[in-house]
Protein backbone atom coordinates (compact mmCIF):
# COMPACT_ATOMS: atom_id res chain seq x y z
CA UNK A 1 0.00 0.00 0.00
CA UNK A 2 2.81 2.54 0.83
CA UNK A 3 5.38 1.12 -1.43
CA UNK A 4 5.55 4.38 -3.74
CA UNK A 5 5.36 7.06 -0.73
CA UNK A 6 8.45 4.63 1.23
CA UNK A 7 10.56 4.73 -1.65
CA UNK A 8 9.95 8.94 -2.47
CA UNK A 9 10.53 9.60 1.53
CA UNK A 10 13.40 7.22 1.35
CA UNK A 11 15.32 8.61 -1.19
CA UNK A 12 14.77 12.26 -0.15
CA UNK A 13 15.42 11.45 4.05
CA UNK A 14 18.46 9.39 2.72
CA UNK A 15 19.80 12.62 0.90
CA UNK A 16 19.30 14.28 4.15
CA UNK A 17 21.15 11.76 6.29
CA UNK A 18 24.73 11.90 4.04
CA UNK A 19 25.08 15.11 5.15
CA UNK A 20 27.29 16.83 7.24
CA UNK A 21 25.49 19.81 8.11
CA UNK A 22 22.37 21.14 6.95
CA UNK A 23 20.99 25.29 6.34
CA UNK A 24 17.48 26.00 6.05
CA UNK A 25 17.37 26.09 2.43
CA UNK A 26 18.19 22.38 2.43
CA UNK A 27 15.72 21.97 5.22
CA UNK A 28 12.89 23.59 2.69
CA UNK A 29 14.16 21.65 -0.25
CA UNK A 30 13.51 18.67 1.05
CA UNK A 31 10.25 19.23 2.82
CA UNK A 32 8.91 20.39 -1.17
CA UNK A 33 10.09 16.98 -1.90
CA UNK A 34 8.10 16.01 1.11
CA UNK A 35 5.06 17.88 0.40
CA UNK A 36 5.18 16.57 -3.91
CA UNK A 37 5.51 12.86 -2.52
CA UNK A 38 2.55 13.41 -0.05
CA UNK A 39 0.11 14.88 -3.23
CA UNK A 40 1.08 12.68 -4.98
CA UNK A 41 0.26 9.39 -2.74
CA UNK A 42 -3.84 11.10 -2.37
CA UNK A 43 -3.45 12.71 0.50
CA UNK A 44 -5.78 15.38 1.28
CA UNK A 45 -4.39 19.24 0.79
CA UNK A 46 -5.46 20.57 4.05
CA UNK A 47 -3.22 17.57 5.64
CA UNK A 48 0.25 17.83 3.66
CA UNK A 49 0.16 21.82 4.49
CA UNK A 50 -0.69 21.09 8.37
CA UNK A 51 2.03 18.71 8.14
CA UNK A 52 4.69 20.27 6.26
CA UNK A 53 4.23 23.57 8.76
CA UNK A 54 4.70 21.18 11.66
CA UNK A 55 8.34 19.67 10.56
CA UNK A 56 9.70 22.69 9.01
CA UNK A 57 8.50 24.59 12.75
CA UNK A 58 10.54 21.70 14.24
CA UNK A 59 13.35 21.05 11.65
CA UNK A 60 14.54 24.78 11.45
CA UNK A 61 15.23 25.13 14.86
CA UNK A 62 18.71 25.99 15.99
CA UNK A 63 19.41 22.77 17.81
CA UNK A 64 18.58 20.50 15.10
CA UNK A 65 20.62 22.78 12.77
CA UNK A 66 23.57 22.70 14.86
CA UNK A 67 23.01 18.83 15.99
CA UNK A 68 26.10 16.44 15.96
CA UNK A 69 23.54 14.34 13.09
CA UNK A 70 20.96 17.26 11.83
CA UNK A 71 19.78 15.12 8.74
CA UNK A 72 18.86 12.01 11.37
CA UNK A 73 17.15 14.79 13.49
CA UNK A 74 14.80 15.64 10.17
CA UNK A 75 14.33 12.15 9.95
CA UNK A 76 13.43 11.53 13.75
CA UNK A 77 10.77 14.76 13.18
CA UNK A 78 9.09 13.50 9.82
CA UNK A 79 8.86 10.23 11.94
CA UNK A 80 7.46 11.77 14.65
CA UNK A 81 4.97 13.98 12.89
CA UNK A 82 3.76 10.64 10.44
CA UNK A 83 2.39 8.84 14.01
CA UNK A 84 0.89 12.07 14.82
CA UNK A 85 -1.00 12.29 12.12
CA UNK A 86 -2.34 8.66 11.74
CA UNK A 87 -2.63 8.80 15.89
CA UNK A 88 -0.15 8.47 18.32
CA UNK A 89 -1.58 5.29 20.12
CA UNK A 90 -3.54 2.25 18.66
CA UNK A 91 -6.85 2.07 19.47
CA UNK A 92 -8.53 -0.95 19.53
CA UNK A 93 -12.47 -2.08 19.16
CA UNK A 94 -14.32 -1.06 23.08
CA UNK A 95 -16.06 -3.57 24.47
CA UNK A 96 -16.70 -1.61 28.14
CA UNK A 97 -20.64 -1.42 28.01
CA UNK A 98 -23.13 -3.21 29.43
CA UNK A 99 -23.96 -6.86 27.25
CA UNK A 100 -24.82 -6.70 24.34
CA UNK A 101 -22.04 -4.70 23.35
CA UNK A 102 -23.64 -3.36 19.91
CA UNK A 103 -21.52 -2.80 16.81
CA UNK A 104 -22.93 -0.65 14.19
CA UNK A 105 -21.30 -0.95 10.71
CA UNK A 106 -21.89 1.23 8.38
CA UNK A 107 -19.98 2.85 4.72
CA UNK A 108 -21.17 2.58 0.37
CA UNK A 109 -21.57 -0.53 -1.00
CA UNK A 110 -18.74 -2.40 -1.61
CA UNK A 111 -16.49 -1.07 0.46
CA UNK A 112 -16.41 -4.39 2.06
CA UNK A 113 -18.67 -4.12 4.97
CA UNK A 114 -20.28 -7.31 4.82
CA UNK A 115 -17.09 -9.56 5.08
CA UNK A 116 -15.64 -6.96 7.38
CA UNK A 117 -18.30 -7.64 9.98
CA UNK A 118 -17.62 -11.60 9.57
CA UNK A 119 -13.73 -10.83 10.18
CA UNK A 120 -14.24 -8.56 13.43
CA UNK A 121 -17.03 -11.41 14.13
CA UNK A 122 -14.20 -14.28 13.84
CA UNK A 123 -11.52 -12.19 15.74
CA UNK A 124 -13.90 -10.95 19.13
CA UNK A 125 -14.75 -14.71 19.08
CA UNK A 126 -11.21 -16.27 18.98
CA UNK A 127 -9.33 -13.38 20.76
CA UNK A 128 -11.38 -11.95 23.32
CA UNK A 129 -13.92 -15.46 23.48
CA UNK A 130 -16.45 -13.19 23.12
CA UNK A 131 -20.06 -15.29 22.04
CA UNK A 132 -21.27 -13.01 19.08
CA UNK A 133 -24.20 -12.13 16.67
CA UNK A 134 -24.16 -10.75 13.40
CA UNK A 135 -26.58 -9.35 12.11
CA UNK A 136 -27.76 -8.02 8.28
CA UNK A 137 -29.96 -4.99 7.67
CA UNK A 138 -29.52 -5.15 4.49
CA UNK A 139 -32.94 -5.75 2.83
CA UNK A 140 -31.48 -4.01 -0.62
CA UNK A 141 -28.69 -5.65 -2.24
CA UNK A 142 -29.49 -9.64 -3.30
CA UNK A 143 -28.37 -12.20 -1.47
CA UNK A 144 -26.57 -9.95 1.59
CA UNK A 145 -28.44 -11.68 4.18
CA UNK A 146 -27.46 -14.96 2.56
CA UNK A 147 -24.18 -13.84 2.30
CA UNK A 148 -23.48 -12.86 6.53
CA UNK A 149 -25.13 -16.29 6.92
CA UNK A 150 -22.69 -18.24 5.39
CA UNK A 151 -20.05 -16.13 6.41
CA UNK A 152 -21.21 -16.91 10.17
CA UNK A 153 -21.63 -20.84 8.70
CA UNK A 154 -17.41 -20.49 7.74
CA UNK A 155 -16.25 -18.86 10.81
CA UNK A 156 -18.74 -20.33 13.60
CA UNK A 157 -20.08 -17.58 14.47
CA UNK A 158 -24.05 -17.12 14.91
CA UNK A 159 -26.26 -15.13 12.69
CA UNK A 160 -29.37 -13.78 13.23
CA UNK A 161 -32.08 -15.34 11.31
CA UNK A 162 -33.61 -13.48 8.37
CA UNK A 163 -37.44 -13.12 8.27
CA UNK A 164 -38.72 -12.09 4.81
CA UNK A 165 -40.53 -8.14 4.76
CA UNK A 166 -38.80 -6.45 7.98
CA UNK A 167 -37.31 -3.41 7.79
CA UNK A 168 -34.03 -1.93 8.63
CA UNK A 169 -34.83 -0.77 12.03
CA UNK A 170 -37.08 -3.62 12.76
CA UNK A 171 -34.42 -6.18 12.36
CA UNK A 172 -31.96 -3.87 14.29
CA UNK A 173 -34.28 -4.24 17.65
CA UNK A 174 -34.87 -7.70 16.69
CA UNK A 175 -30.97 -8.72 16.85
CA UNK A 176 -30.48 -6.64 20.22
CA UNK A 177 -33.51 -8.25 21.62
CA UNK A 178 -32.22 -11.67 20.85
CA UNK A 179 -28.66 -11.49 21.45
CA UNK A 180 -30.00 -10.79 24.92
CA UNK A 181 -32.24 -13.52 25.23
CA UNK A 182 -29.19 -15.76 24.08
CA UNK A 183 -26.83 -14.14 26.05
CA UNK A 184 -24.49 -12.93 23.76
CA UNK A 185 -21.72 -10.68 24.57
CA UNK A 186 -22.01 -8.52 21.19
CA UNK A 187 -24.25 -8.13 18.66
CA UNK A 188 -22.53 -6.82 15.19
CA UNK A 189 -24.83 -5.09 12.90
CA UNK A 190 -24.24 -4.80 8.95
CA UNK A 191 -26.17 -2.14 7.48
CA UNK A 192 -26.87 -1.24 3.84
CA UNK A 193 -25.06 0.96 1.51
CA UNK A 194 -25.34 2.94 -1.32
CA UNK A 195 -23.14 4.02 -4.65
CA UNK A 196 -23.12 7.34 -3.04
CA UNK A 197 -24.26 9.17 -0.17
CA UNK A 198 -27.73 10.43 -0.02
CA UNK A 199 -30.38 11.91 2.38
CA UNK A 200 -32.51 8.35 2.62
CA UNK A 201 -29.33 6.52 3.46
CA UNK A 202 -28.33 8.70 5.96
CA UNK A 203 -31.66 9.40 7.67
CA UNK A 204 -32.04 5.31 7.65
CA UNK A 205 -28.67 5.03 9.45
CA UNK A 206 -29.68 7.41 12.37
CA UNK A 207 -33.07 5.86 13.02
CA UNK A 208 -31.51 2.29 13.51
CA UNK A 209 -28.86 3.71 15.69
CA UNK A 210 -31.85 5.37 17.95
CA UNK A 211 -33.39 1.96 17.74
CA UNK A 212 -30.28 0.14 18.44
CA UNK A 213 -28.27 2.61 20.20
CA UNK A 214 -24.44 1.20 19.35
CA UNK A 215 -21.43 1.52 21.60
CA UNK A 216 -19.09 1.49 18.59
CA UNK A 217 -20.01 3.47 14.81
CA UNK A 218 -17.50 1.72 12.92
CA UNK A 219 -17.19 3.40 9.08
CA UNK A 220 -15.59 0.75 6.72
CA UNK A 221 -13.82 2.67 3.72
CA UNK A 222 -12.00 1.24 0.62
CA UNK A 223 -8.28 2.59 1.35
CA UNK A 224 -7.87 2.62 -2.72
CA UNK A 225 -10.56 5.35 -2.80
CA UNK A 226 -7.87 8.15 -2.08
CA UNK A 227 -9.66 11.49 -1.35
CA UNK A 228 -13.21 10.52 -1.91
CA UNK A 229 -12.52 8.23 1.30
CA UNK A 230 -11.87 11.28 3.03
CA UNK A 231 -15.23 13.34 2.59
CA UNK A 232 -17.00 10.08 2.88
CA UNK A 233 -15.85 9.74 6.32
CA UNK A 234 -16.54 13.77 6.93
CA UNK A 235 -20.44 13.37 6.14
CA UNK A 236 -21.19 10.12 8.27
CA UNK A 237 -19.12 11.42 10.75
CA UNK A 238 -21.23 14.75 11.03
CA UNK A 239 -24.44 13.06 9.91
CA UNK A 240 -23.98 9.72 11.99
CA UNK A 241 -21.65 10.29 14.65
CA UNK A 242 -18.85 7.47 14.05
CA UNK A 243 -16.05 5.87 16.74
CA UNK A 244 -13.67 4.56 14.33
CA UNK A 245 -12.52 3.41 10.85
CA UNK A 246 -12.15 0.24 9.23
CA UNK A 247 -9.81 0.91 6.18
CA UNK A 248 -9.95 -2.55 3.31
CA UNK A 249 -7.93 -3.41 0.96
CA UNK A 250 -4.66 -2.21 2.47
CA UNK A 251 -3.08 -4.87 0.42
CA UNK A 252 -3.95 -3.32 -2.68
CA UNK A 253 -1.60 -1.05 -4.54
CA UNK A 254 -3.42 2.28 -4.00
CA UNK A 255 -1.18 5.16 -2.57
CA UNK A 256 -2.43 5.49 0.92
CA UNK A 257 -3.36 8.59 0.88
CA UNK A 258 -7.01 7.79 2.86
CA UNK A 259 -5.11 6.34 5.51
CA UNK A 260 -2.86 9.49 6.16
CA UNK A 261 -5.83 11.98 5.54
CA UNK A 262 -8.65 10.44 7.10
CA UNK A 263 -7.51 10.19 10.52
CA UNK A 264 -6.08 13.83 10.62
CA UNK A 265 -9.53 15.07 9.20
CA UNK A 266 -11.78 13.38 11.13
CA UNK A 267 -9.70 12.99 14.35
CA UNK A 268 -11.33 9.55 14.82
CA UNK A 269 -9.21 6.46 15.51
CA UNK A 270 -8.30 4.01 12.38
CA UNK A 271 -9.06 0.63 14.31
CA UNK A 272 -8.28 -2.13 12.06
CA UNK A 273 -7.00 -2.59 8.36
CA UNK A 274 -8.30 -5.77 6.30
CA UNK A 275 -4.99 -6.57 4.45
CA UNK A 276 -6.64 -9.63 2.44
CA UNK A 277 -9.39 -11.49 1.60
CA UNK A 278 -9.65 -14.59 3.90
CA UNK A 279 -11.43 -13.98 7.37
CA UNK A 280 -8.23 -13.59 9.68
CA UNK A 281 -6.71 -10.94 7.22
CA UNK A 282 -7.76 -8.27 9.83
CA UNK A 283 -5.24 -6.52 11.31
CA UNK A 284 -5.15 -3.72 14.36
CA UNK A 285 -3.90 -0.41 13.05
CA UNK A 286 -0.36 1.24 15.00
CA UNK A 287 0.22 4.28 13.85
CA UNK A 288 4.28 4.24 15.12
CA UNK A 289 4.58 0.41 12.94
CA UNK A 290 3.33 1.89 9.81
CA UNK A 291 5.03 5.29 10.48
CA UNK A 292 7.88 2.57 10.96
CA UNK A 293 7.07 1.20 7.64
CA UNK A 294 6.67 4.28 5.79
CA UNK A 295 10.04 5.74 6.36
CA UNK A 296 11.69 1.66 5.61
CA UNK A 297 12.63 1.54 9.26
CA UNK A 298 10.74 -2.31 9.43
CA UNK A 299 8.43 -3.61 11.77
CA UNK A 300 9.51 -6.52 13.75
CA UNK A 301 7.66 -6.47 16.61
CA UNK A 302 4.40 -7.15 13.91
CA UNK A 303 6.63 -10.12 11.83
CA UNK A 304 6.76 -11.63 15.76
CA UNK A 305 3.13 -11.29 16.30
CA UNK A 306 2.39 -12.67 12.71
CA UNK A 307 4.94 -15.77 13.95
CA UNK A 308 3.34 -16.09 17.17
CA UNK A 309 -0.09 -16.88 15.40
CA UNK A 310 0.82 -18.36 12.12
CA UNK A 311 4.00 -20.84 13.63
CA UNK A 312 2.72 -23.93 15.27
CA UNK A 313 5.05 -24.02 18.51
CA UNK A 314 5.34 -27.90 18.33
CA UNK A 315 6.80 -27.89 15.21
CA UNK A 316 9.18 -24.82 15.62
CA UNK A 317 10.64 -27.12 18.55
CA UNK A 318 10.83 -30.14 16.45
CA UNK A 319 12.67 -28.58 14.22
CA UNK A 320 15.39 -26.82 16.04
CA UNK A 321 16.30 -30.21 17.30
CA UNK A 322 16.51 -31.13 14.10
CA UNK A 323 19.09 -28.32 13.54
CA UNK A 324 21.00 -29.20 16.39
CA UNK A 325 21.18 -32.34 15.16
CA UNK A 326 21.84 -31.45 11.46
CA UNK A 327 19.39 -32.84 9.80
CA UNK A 328 17.34 -30.91 7.15
CA UNK A 329 15.38 -33.18 4.81
CA UNK A 330 12.70 -32.22 1.90
CA UNK A 331 9.43 -32.31 4.40
CA UNK A 332 11.83 -29.93 6.59
CA UNK A 333 12.19 -27.36 3.21
CA UNK A 334 8.60 -27.52 2.30
CA UNK A 335 7.96 -26.68 5.82
CA UNK A 336 9.90 -23.35 5.99
CA UNK A 337 8.79 -22.78 2.52
CA UNK A 338 4.91 -22.67 4.04
CA UNK A 339 5.63 -21.03 7.01
CA UNK A 340 7.01 -17.85 4.81
CA UNK A 341 4.33 -17.76 2.72
CA UNK A 342 1.73 -17.81 6.73
CA UNK A 343 3.84 -15.11 6.96
CA UNK A 344 2.97 -13.16 3.98
CA UNK A 345 5.62 -14.34 1.61
CA UNK A 346 8.63 -12.94 0.63
CA UNK A 347 7.42 -9.20 0.02
CA UNK A 348 5.39 -8.86 3.39
CA UNK A 349 8.72 -10.11 5.41
CA UNK A 350 10.74 -8.07 3.34
CA UNK A 351 8.58 -5.30 4.62
CA UNK A 352 8.86 -5.44 7.39
CA UNK A 353 12.56 -6.36 8.28
CA UNK A 354 14.52 -3.61 9.22
CA UNK A 355 16.65 -1.37 6.37
CA UNK A 356 15.37 -4.13 3.90
CA UNK A 357 12.61 -3.04 2.12
CA UNK A 358 14.37 -1.91 -0.79
CA UNK A 359 15.61 -5.77 -1.56
CA UNK A 360 12.10 -6.27 -3.03
CA UNK A 361 12.51 -4.85 -5.87
CA UNK A 362 15.74 -6.67 -6.20
CA UNK A 363 14.23 -9.55 -5.13
CA UNK A 364 11.67 -9.31 -7.93
CA UNK A 365 13.96 -8.69 -10.55
CA UNK A 366 16.19 -11.71 -9.75
CA UNK A 367 12.82 -13.88 -10.28
CA UNK A 368 12.10 -14.29 -7.04
CA UNK A 369 8.71 -14.30 -6.07
CA UNK A 370 5.58 -16.53 -3.63
CA UNK A 371 5.08 -18.14 -7.18
CA UNK A 372 8.40 -19.32 -7.27
CA UNK A 373 7.36 -20.62 -3.19
CA UNK A 374 4.74 -22.60 -4.66
CA UNK A 375 6.33 -24.23 -7.59
CA UNK A 376 9.04 -25.62 -5.44
CA UNK A 377 6.18 -27.13 -2.86
CA UNK A 378 4.57 -28.59 -5.85
CA UNK A 379 7.72 -30.19 -6.48
CA UNK A 380 8.64 -31.57 -3.05
CA UNK A 381 4.45 -32.91 -3.24
CA UNK A 382 5.36 -34.56 -6.66
CA UNK A 383 7.69 -36.83 -4.61
CA UNK A 384 7.62 -40.25 -2.95
CA UNK A 385 8.08 -40.55 0.69
CA UNK A 386 11.35 -42.02 0.35
CA UNK A 387 12.69 -39.54 -1.96
CA UNK A 388 11.67 -36.71 0.62
CA UNK A 389 13.77 -38.27 2.96
CA UNK A 390 16.62 -38.91 0.90
CA UNK A 391 16.79 -36.77 -2.01
CA UNK A 392 20.29 -38.27 -2.74
CA UNK A 393 18.52 -40.79 -4.73
CA UNK A 394 16.60 -38.52 -7.14
CA UNK A 395 18.27 -39.63 -10.75
CA UNK A 396 17.43 -38.46 -14.32
CA UNK A 397 14.29 -40.89 -14.70
CA UNK A 398 12.83 -40.03 -10.85
CA UNK A 399 13.01 -36.05 -11.66
CA UNK A 400 11.29 -36.69 -15.03
CA UNK A 401 8.42 -38.17 -13.41
CA UNK A 402 8.48 -35.16 -10.38
CA UNK A 403 8.72 -32.86 -13.40
CA UNK A 404 5.45 -34.62 -15.19
CA UNK A 405 3.65 -34.38 -11.86
CA UNK A 406 4.44 -30.91 -10.44
CA UNK A 407 4.26 -28.83 -14.36
CA UNK A 408 8.04 -27.92 -13.70
CA UNK A 409 10.90 -28.93 -15.49
CA UNK A 410 14.52 -30.65 -14.40
CA UNK A 411 16.38 -27.67 -14.09
CA UNK A 412 13.85 -26.46 -11.18
CA UNK A 413 14.34 -29.39 -9.40
CA UNK A 414 18.30 -29.23 -9.61
CA UNK A 415 18.07 -25.78 -8.42
CA UNK A 416 15.51 -27.36 -5.11
CA UNK A 417 18.28 -29.66 -4.36
CA UNK A 418 20.95 -26.80 -4.56
CA UNK A 419 19.23 -25.03 -2.39
CA UNK A 420 18.38 -27.75 -0.19
CA UNK A 421 22.19 -28.82 -0.26
CA UNK A 422 22.94 -25.35 0.44
CA UNK A 423 20.30 -24.87 3.74
CA UNK A 424 21.60 -28.61 5.19
CA UNK A 425 25.02 -27.67 5.12
CA UNK A 426 24.02 -24.03 7.14
CA UNK A 427 21.83 -26.60 9.55
CA UNK A 428 25.21 -28.65 10.30
CA UNK A 429 27.16 -25.56 10.82
CA UNK A 430 24.77 -24.21 13.36
CA UNK A 431 23.84 -27.53 15.25
CA UNK A 432 28.09 -28.34 15.33
CA UNK A 433 29.40 -29.76 18.18
CA UNK A 434 32.07 -27.38 18.89
CA UNK A 435 31.00 -24.63 21.69
CA UNK A 436 27.58 -25.44 21.39
CA UNK A 437 27.15 -24.74 17.47
CA UNK A 438 27.29 -21.08 15.37
CA UNK A 439 23.53 -20.93 16.62
CA UNK A 440 23.90 -20.95 20.36
CA UNK A 441 27.19 -18.48 19.55
CA UNK A 442 25.24 -15.88 17.91
CA UNK A 443 22.46 -15.98 20.10
CA UNK A 444 24.67 -15.73 23.27
CA UNK A 445 26.25 -12.68 21.73
CA UNK A 446 23.08 -11.34 20.54
CA UNK A 447 21.99 -11.78 24.63
CA UNK A 448 25.39 -10.19 25.83
CA UNK A 449 25.28 -7.43 23.34
CA UNK A 450 21.78 -5.89 25.00
CA UNK A 451 22.35 -6.22 28.30
CA UNK A 452 19.71 -9.55 28.71
CA UNK A 453 22.17 -13.03 29.64
CA UNK A 454 19.66 -13.66 32.76
CA UNK A 455 16.60 -13.04 30.75
CA UNK A 456 15.98 -16.66 30.85
CA UNK A 457 16.52 -19.15 27.85
CA UNK A 458 13.52 -18.50 25.46
CA UNK A 459 15.42 -19.97 22.15
CA UNK A 460 15.69 -23.50 24.17
CA UNK A 461 18.87 -22.86 26.19
CA UNK A 462 20.59 -20.94 23.43
CA UNK A 463 22.28 -18.64 25.11
CA UNK A 464 20.28 -16.88 27.65
CA UNK A 465 17.78 -15.45 24.41
CA UNK A 466 14.43 -13.99 25.99
CA UNK A 467 11.46 -15.80 25.36
CA UNK A 468 9.98 -14.18 22.55
CA UNK A 469 6.44 -15.88 23.51
CA UNK A 470 6.49 -14.35 27.08
CA UNK A 471 7.20 -10.42 25.96
CA UNK A 472 3.78 -8.18 25.18
CA UNK A 473 4.19 -5.93 21.92
CA UNK A 474 5.67 -3.01 24.80
CA UNK A 475 8.38 -4.81 25.85
CA UNK A 476 9.13 -5.95 22.12
CA UNK A 477 9.34 -2.56 20.90
CA UNK A 478 12.00 -1.57 24.17
CA UNK A 479 13.90 -5.05 22.68
CA UNK A 480 14.22 -3.33 19.51
CA UNK A 481 15.34 -0.34 21.02
CA UNK A 482 17.72 -1.92 23.17
CA UNK A 483 18.94 -3.59 20.44
CA UNK A 484 19.95 -0.53 18.25
CA UNK A 485 21.51 1.17 21.04
CA UNK A 486 23.81 -1.30 21.39
CA UNK A 487 25.17 -0.64 17.92
CA UNK A 488 22.80 -3.21 15.81
CA UNK A 489 21.52 -1.51 13.14
CA UNK A 490 18.57 -2.18 11.18
CA UNK A 491 19.02 -5.28 8.88
CA UNK A 492 22.09 -6.44 10.81
CA UNK A 493 20.68 -8.10 13.48
CA UNK A 494 23.23 -11.24 14.14
CA UNK A 495 20.27 -12.93 16.19
CA UNK A 496 18.12 -13.08 12.97
CA UNK A 497 21.13 -14.25 10.73
CA UNK A 498 22.06 -16.72 8.83
CA UNK A 499 20.66 -15.98 5.15
CA UNK A 500 18.99 -17.79 3.11
CA UNK A 501 21.43 -19.11 0.66
CA UNK A 502 20.27 -20.27 -2.71
CA UNK A 503 16.99 -18.21 -3.01
CA UNK A 504 18.64 -16.15 -5.97
CA UNK A 505 21.73 -14.20 -5.30
CA UNK A 506 23.21 -12.24 -2.16
CA UNK A 507 21.60 -14.00 1.38
CA UNK A 508 18.43 -12.60 3.02
CA UNK A 509 19.74 -11.58 6.91
CA UNK A 510 16.95 -12.93 8.98
CA UNK A 511 15.67 -15.21 7.21
CA UNK A 512 17.87 -18.24 8.11
CA UNK A 513 16.31 -20.48 10.17
CA UNK A 514 13.43 -17.40 11.32
CA UNK A 515 10.75 -20.07 10.99
CA UNK A 516 11.75 -22.57 12.88
CA UNK A 517 13.15 -20.76 15.51
CA UNK A 518 11.75 -22.22 19.04
CA UNK A 519 11.57 -19.33 20.85
CA UNK A 520 9.06 -17.77 18.89
CA UNK A 521 5.52 -18.10 20.37
CA UNK A 522 3.15 -20.83 19.13
CA UNK A 523 0.06 -20.67 17.72
CA UNK A 524 -2.86 -19.08 19.91
CA UNK A 525 -5.39 -22.06 20.25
Amino acid sequence: MFENLQDRLGSILNGLTGRGALSEADVSAALREVRRALLEADVALEVVRAFTDKVREKAVGAEVLKSIKPGQMVVKIVHDELVEMLGTEGVGISLHAAAPVVIMMVGLQGSGKTTTTGKIGKRLTDREKKKVLMASLDTRRPAAQEQLRQLGVQTGVDTLPVIAGQSPTDIAARAVQAAKLGGHDVVILDTAGRTHIDEPLMAEMAEIKRKSNPHEILLVADSLTGQDAVNLARNFDERVGITGLVLTRMDGDGRGGAALSMRAVTGKPIKLIGVGERMNELEEFHPRRIADRILGMGDIVSLVEKAAENIDAEKAAAMAKKMQSGKFDLNDLADQLRQMKSLGGMGGIMGMMPGMAGMKDKLAASGMSDKMFDRQIAIIGSMTKAERANPDMLKHSRKKRIAAGSGTDASEINKLLKMHRQMADMMKMMGGKGKGGMMKQMMGGLAGKMGLGGMGGGMGGMGGMPDLSKLDPKQLEALQKQAEAAGMKPGSMPGLGGGMPGLGGGKLPGLGGFPGLPGLPGKKK
